[in-house]
C-alpha cells in the first residue's frame, strides 16, 4: 500500500504534533515538515522506518558484493591488475612514451 505524504511548516507542526503522530501511525501517512518551503524532516511510522532500514541494508549488501566481484575479477597472481588489463578495463587508449621517442 502506498502511503500519502503530507507537508506542513515547522511552526504549524509544533502546534499539531500529537495530531501528526496520529496521522502517521493510524492514517498511514508520511509527514514532511518544512522550513521556508524546503523539506526539513519527515515523520514516518516505525514500520516504515524498519522497511527503509531493511532496504538500505540489502542495498549495502549488493554494493559490497559488486565491489568484491569487481576487485576479484581484476586480480592476477600478484594481487594487482596488469597495466594493459587496466587500460582495457577503463577504456584507456593513450600510452606513455619516453621524451624524444617518436
Amino acid at each position: 500500500m502506498v502511503s500519502m505524504t503530507y507537508e506542513i511548516p515547522v511552526t504549524q507542526a509544533r502546534a499539531e504534533l500529537a495530531d501528526l503522530i496520529n496521522r502517521v501511525v493510524y492514517g498511514d501517512e508520511r509527514v514532511v515538515v518544512t522550513r521556508h518551503g524546503k523539506p526539513l524532516v519527515a515523520l514516518v511510522s516505525a514500520a516504515d522506518l524498519e522497511r527503509l532500514e531493511k532496504m538500505e541494508a540489502a542495498a549495502a549488501e549488493v554494493a559490497d558484493e559488486l565491489v568484491i566481484r569487481s576487485l576479484s575479477g581484476t586480480r592476477l597472481s600478484g594481487g594487482l591488475g596488469s597495466a594493459a588489463g587496466e587500460q582495457h578495463r577503463f577504456g584507456i587508449a593513450a600510452h606513455h612514451r619516453e621524451p624524444g621517442a617518436d
